[in-house]
């Protein structure tokens, strides 16, 4: 009886998330803000393309935001306000992901008159993110070759939930003997709709390619 009742319970929070995220997405729709959730493991490399894409956005005239979410910190923040964009911090405490209550408030925080993109820098995760969307324009989720190569056959769902997946730290693919082609077939038979990007955002590899999957090149 209990195992029904945490069941309905559970897909009551997911379906009172859906919902909010669908008012998100009308907000930031009414706007005119194109915006992105980027979800990935810690470590995958999500904050350092974020910030190459947010550069050669601003070179471009455009007017980008960042939420952060963490567990705890303000690390990624202060990298990001380093940019000179409007950025909201949010720490989660024990819960693994952002959801839509979330970016609701954070949006709160913004001026949304003054931006025209919005990423959402999910918390360090391929699990939890995959069933509470934001509202955002797409999702995108990136792994690097550092976390090996059967990523996308340990994680599934959270590929199935992705507009973009981003394959990162590429240049460092030989140097740990990973071959990044078998992380591109996995995803490919997994979701081969999907478009897929090699990136190595250190070295600014990849990053115009992922903006015009993402759309932002005009």
């Amino acid at each position: 009886m209990h195992q029904f009742e945490n069941l309905d319970i559970e897909l009551n929070v997911m379906e009172a998330n859906r919902k909010l995220a669908e008012q998100n997405r009308k907000l930031l729709d009414d706007k005119g803000i194109a915006s992105f959730d980027i979800m990935g493991s810690i470590g995958s490399g999500k904050t350092l393309l974020i910030e190459s894409v947010v550069d050669l956005l601003r070179e471009n005239g455009r007017r980008p935001a960042v939420v952060v979410g963490d567990v705890a910190g303000d690390d990624d923040y202060k990298r990001f306000s380093s940019h000179e964009i409007p950025v909201i911090n949010i720490n989660t405490g024990k819960d693994c992901h952002l959801d839509a209550h979330r970016a609701e408030h954070a949006m709160e925080g913004l001026d949304l008159d003054s931006i025209d993109i919005l990423f959402v820098e999910n918390v360090g995760n391929l699990v939890c993110p995959a069933d509470f969307p934001l509202g955002t324009t797409k999702r995108v989720v990136v792994i690097s070759v550092t976390e090996g190569d059967d990523m996308v056959r340990k994680h599934p769902l959270i590929f199935t939930a992705a507009d973009v997946i981003v394959i990162n730290k590429v240049d460092l693919a030989d140097a740990i003997e990973v071959d990044p082609e078998v992380l591109v077939s996995d995803a490919k038979k997994l979701v081969p709709h999907v478009p897929v990007i090699k990136t190595d955002a250190k070295h600014g590899q990849g990053i115009k390619e992922l903006m015009e999957v993402l759309g932002l090149n005009g």
